[in-house]
């Protein structure tokens, strides 16, 4: 599971789960898992107690990883993004929308 269509930074839309529509960015990407931490995305309530005299007790939300398969880049239109790559000629490697054409 090595090759994410999605990277840091990546405007993502989700297309399935209870989020399933939604955008929001990735934060994280975690190509040996397969995942990507979308912020706003996939939250959870974590209940934490008091471990130290500086940390907070109480109920936090918390964004939990997501498969990178549930996601696609957010293309033309607010669409999701079918990601194709172009390696030009001197040898550097872009990634582009295979629907509209424009780079992502």
């Amino acid at each position: 599971m090595s090759g994410l269509k999605v990277k840091k930074g990546d405007t993502v839309i989700v297309l399935s789960g209870k989020d399933k529509g939604r955008t929001g960015e990735v934060l994280v990407a975690m190509p040996s898992k397969g995942q990507v931490l979308v912020g706003g995305i996939n939250v959870a309530r974590r209940h934490t107690k008091q471990r130290s005299a500086n940390s907070q007790a109480g109920i936090f939300d918390k964004e939990m990883p997501i498969d990178a398969s549930n996601v696609a880049p957010v293309g033309k239109a607010g669409k999701p993004a079918k990601v194709g790559y172009k390696v030009a000629a001197d040898g550097t490697k872009s990634r582009f929308d295979k629907r509209s054409g424009a780079a992502l």
